[in-house]
């Protein structure tokens, strides 16, 4: 019996596998896109509702404007590798949340984008959001959610299906789905790993330069991160999952090259 069980879960992730766009890495894809992004957007507009969202419109107006040409880059980016389809089932959105304590901004799978106020500072300017929104957009894009959610899935609840999660323990694959996409409590495995930081650095970079920023101000803005840290303090909310060293900043440079081929 325990043989068998071994066998299915590896046919099961033999078959489940999928490829992140612009690297080509194969990632574990237990749940469809369809699923995924259905959920987002309930659990984003849930979000959302908490708020409280930020009534500073210059600052809201500039996430928004940023956001579309990060999105206009990414479609256009998409639709050059004949890769259209996989971003079909977005239905882009862009808040800021009026939080002044939490450094942090993430996107959940299906284009829903949320930055907090409190990473504005660090960001300083409308090019510092735009590496923050590649970046995050970026993990959307790769499906790092998804990957982290099939992950979540194995661990926790065996071989389910996502539906089957949800009718066996609807909260506790509500909380699995909030820390897959980087928007809950990072705890255990469902930490960015370090080859999807570099994944979303690198596909980031590039989507950034498409939608009309320089990507040399991405070395610039990681070490402000880093440094807004401080010493002996806690690091923010932002740098505990998006980890910044110098060998992260090397590796941004080294791309930087290719990021500028897209230049307009």
């Amino acid at each position: 019996m325990k043989k068998v069980i071994i066998l299915l879960a590896g046919l099961i992730i033999i078959h489940g596998c999928a490829t992140v766009p612009v690297t080509g890495r194969k990632q574990l894809s237990l749940v469809s896109s369809s699923e995924i992004n259905t959920m987002a957007a309930t659990e984003y507009q849930q979000v959302i509702a908490k708020g409280p969202l930020s009534t500073d419109a210059e600052k809201v107006a500039m996430i928004k404007r940023v956001g579309e040409k990060i999105k206009s880059g990414v479609e256009e980016y998409m639709a050059s590798k004949g890769a259209s389809d996989q971003i079909a089932g977005f239905k882009w959105e862009f808040n800021l949340i009026k939080d002044d304590a939490t450094v942090n901004a993430w996107c959940m799978p299906g284009g829903k984008v949320a930055f907090y106020t409190a990473i504005l500072p660090i960001c300083k300017d409308e090019t510092g959001i735009a590496i923050v929104m590649g970046h995050e957009v970026a993990h959307a894009i790769a499906n790092h959610g998804r990957e982290r959610m099939s992950q979540g899935l194995l661990e926790q609840f065996g071989l389910s299906t996502l539906g089957a999660a949800m009718g066996q323990n609807p909260t506790a694959t509500s909380q699995l789905f909030m820390q897959a996409v980087g928007a809950g409590a990072q705890v255990g495995l469902l930490k960015f790993s370090r080859e999807q930081e570099s994944e979303a650095d690198h596909i980031g970079l590039i989507f950034m330069t498409i939608a009309g920023y320089d990507p040399n101000a991405a070395p610039p803005f990681w070490q402000r991160m880093s440094a807004s840290a401080g010493a002996g303090q806690k690091p923010p909310e932002f740098l505990s999952t998006h980890p910044s060293d110098e060998r992260r900043i090397q590796d941004i440079k080294s791309w930087i090259p290719e990021a500028l081929k897209y230049k307009k």
